[in-house]
């Protein structure tokens, strides 16, 4: 019996129609330099050059004339930087850890020298292939036609810079990581569905930190001849004040010359490495621009402030030259002229307030700072407890060196408290203070305060910090200034 087509149960169709297969994602290629690392790997290659000679300045002056090919070739037959300590674009990673976790080829395409693209992308081993500059300056117009040989299709791009607009213009997929805004707005005009890993912006935070806005407070040494003089006059402050600030503009000029110099060794170190510079946070460029203004405005304001103080900050300048380029890396030597930089704020100020300069108080500084320039050495030395290296990085310290300098650092910081001792009983400290006895109370607070940072130290809690810095934010050490302060006040002041 046929049953009539309504009445007709229904069964399922054995001819099934093939599934709907999503199009496999197009191979993605991907710069380097300001996109995957935030700095510049030639930049970097530079300064391992100049660290290790600053005379090979004339070399790539030299090089640069023989076109940027060539330049960049001959920097990398002399210095490569270390793929291993770079510091990448962190959430671009993850993105590409999940991209190549997804099965989508990733090739690294990078303008820089080609073995700088093949130690990156063998260090971070998600990356199947790389293509760099070799034969070819690979930038613009060339690093589109080198994709397209070796893509042989469609495929898509991750660049930053306005250069990189030429490959977006070729590639079927936009990716923008770290671009200005303009170079964003016009890729958008390119591929409105571009992916955008947006360029974080400089906040003040990293600035001050860059420059070592807490090393300022070494600065106020300048005052220190002031208030032994028990100076008044609120135009010899002023003067001092102004060669404070000159000296701190200079200072952080400074810092960021040593942070550029030490750039490898600071990526290696527990804490150094999350600074500015080598977190890639500021880059080669923006550092030097910053340093040659704020060394230009602190050496005019010196020299309007006085001629010996301009010369003397150019003193302090050129042995913080030196220190960064070579001499930290000599033993004790090092130390000895850290104490020296402290006391040489001191004399400034004495210079500029017009005050003669007692002996006391170098002696009195030079043994101080040199048992805190010692704390921030043993401290280092004690980070390399958790590590296998047995020196410093950068230092001319080796780990069964502790012993020795923590003896010294001791012994220099109660050599402070004993010169302070006998200048309390001296002819100066008599003629000076109305009541010298309430001066006495300065001697056990300091040697309270030196033996809190050694056992602080000893410890391990002090993890290679500057003692200068770590008191700035340690509640004992203020409680300990500020009664230094009133028994020196009350000492000047006669009070019983």
């Amino acid at each position: 019996m046929v049953l009539p087509h309504s009445t007709r149960p229904h069964i399922p169709s054995l001819i099934l129609e093939p599934p709907v297969k999503s199009s496999p994602a197009l191979p993605l290629y991907v710069d380097l330099d300001g996109t995957l690392f935030p700095g510049d790997s030639l930049h970097e290659s530079v300064l391992l050059l100049l660290r290790r000679n600053p005379l090979n300045l004339f070399r790539l002056l030299g090089w640069l004339l023989q076109g940027k090919l060539a330049f960049k070739r001959r920097v990398a037959d002399e210095a490569l930087p270390d793929a291993s300590t770079l510091p990448y674009h962190a959430s671009f990673l993850d993105f590409l850890r999940a991209e190549r976790a997804n099965g989508r080829r990733l090739v690294l395409a990078s303008a820089a020298d080609h073995r700088i693209g093949h130690d990156v992308a063998q260090h971070l081993g998600l990356f199947e292939d790389h293509i760099g500059s070799k034969d070819v300056n690979l930038s613009g117009a060339r690093k589109l036609s080198a994709i397209q040989q070796h893509s042989n299709g469609p495929f898509a791009y991750a660049g930053n810079a306005a250069v990189d607009l030429e490959v977006w213009r070729g590639s079927a997929e936009a990716v923008a990581v770290n671009a200005p805004a303009e170079v964003s707005r016009r890729l958008k005009e390119l591929h409105p569905q571009a992916r955008i890993f947006e360029r974080p912006s400089m906040s003040l935070r990293t600035l001050l930190k860059a420059i070592r806005l807490t090393q300022w407070s070494k600065n106020t040494l300048v005052f220190v001849p002031l208030l032994a003089s028990h100076v008044t006059n609120a135009h010899t402050w002023l003067a001092v004040f102004a060669a404070f600030v000159a000296f701190g503009l200079c200072a952080s000029a400074t810092y960021l010359f040593n942070d550029l110099l030490d750039l490898p060794n600071d990526r290696r170190h527990a804490h150094k490495r999350w600074r500015p510079l080598a977190a890639g946070q500021l880059g080669i460029g923006q550092s030097l621009v910053m340093a040659a203004l704020m060394l230009t405005a602190g050496l005019m304001l010196a020299l309007a402030v006085s001629p010996a103080l301009a010369l003397m900050l150019l003193g302090y300048l050129v042995i913080t030259v030196a220190y960064s380029l070579h001499l930290k890396s000599l033993a004790l030597l090092d130390v000895l002229l850290l104490a020296g930089l402290y006391t040489w704020r001191i004399a400034a100020g004495a210079v500029v307030a017009q005050v003669p300069l007692s002996n006391w108080l170098l002696a009195f500084s030079l043994f101080l700072f040199l048992s805190l320039a010692l704390v921030k050495r043993c401290a280092e030395l004690e980070e390399l407890n958790d590590t296998d290296a047995t020196r410093t990085p950068g230092r001319g310290y080796r780990r069964e060196d502790l012993a020795t300098l923590r003896g010294m650092g001791v012994s220099s910081g109660f050599m402070a408290v004993l010169v302070l001792a006998l200048y309390i009983e001296s002819q100066n400290g008599r003629a000076l203070y109305p009541q010298p006895l309430w001066l006495w109370a300065l001697a056990p607070l300091l040697m309270a305060w030196m033996m809190r940072i050694w056992l602080k130290v000893a410890r391990r809690e002090m993890r290679g910090e500057d003692p200068i810095a770590f008191a700035l934010k340690d509640r004992a050490s203020w409680i300990t200034l500020l009664a230094m302060v009133v028994a020196g006040v009350m000492a000047s002041q006669g009070a019983s």
